[in-house]
């Protein structure tokens, strides 16, 4: 099965085959982004490092949504929501609601945090895990935070 980055990479000669403008500077903008974030963190590209960077472009895109939303720019929000949509294909799905409690409330036993001043410490467990990848850490550390007096 090929990698995220490897999917990425073969839908931007489809869509530059198909003279689709629009969504081929959309996936070579994501595929400079994977390319500076290997080269800046001096690691190989791989699936957690695409899907990492793909999500931070997903978040500062929803960021930018709300602050043309704001603005009264909708133009400028319809081609965010429409460039979230193209990158959201690559991404995998992300944990429901139920399983990424269930995984705040088991790393907060193992790391023993006791008091919200311990979040780094919650927060940094999390990234180690396997399932990082499906976290909105955005969502975790407002779990975490709830969680934690």
């Amino acid at each position: 099965m090929p990698s995220i980055y490897e999917t990425l990479r073969a839908e931007i000669i489809v869509a530059m085959k198909a003279k689709d403008g629009a969504r081929a500077t959309i996936l070579r903008t994501a595929d400079a982004a994977i390319q500076r974030a290997a080269m800046d963190q001096n690691k190989p590209i791989d699936d957690a490092l695409a899907t990492a960077t793909l999500r931070k472009s997903v978040k500062n895109l929803q960021d930018a949504i709300a602050e043309f939303e704001k603005g009264g720019r909708a133009d400028l929000v319809e081609a965010n929501r429409a460039e979230i949509a193209v990158l959201e294909k690559f991404l995998p799905a992300g944990l429901d609601a139920a399983k990424l409690e269930a995984l705040v409330a088991e790393v907060i036993a193992a790391t023993g945090a006791t008091s919200k001043k311990e979040m780094g410490k919650v927060i940094g467990a999390l990234k180690q895990r396997p399932e990082a990848g499906l976290i909105d850490f955005g969502v975790a550390s407002k779990l975490v935070q709830a969680k934690l007096p």
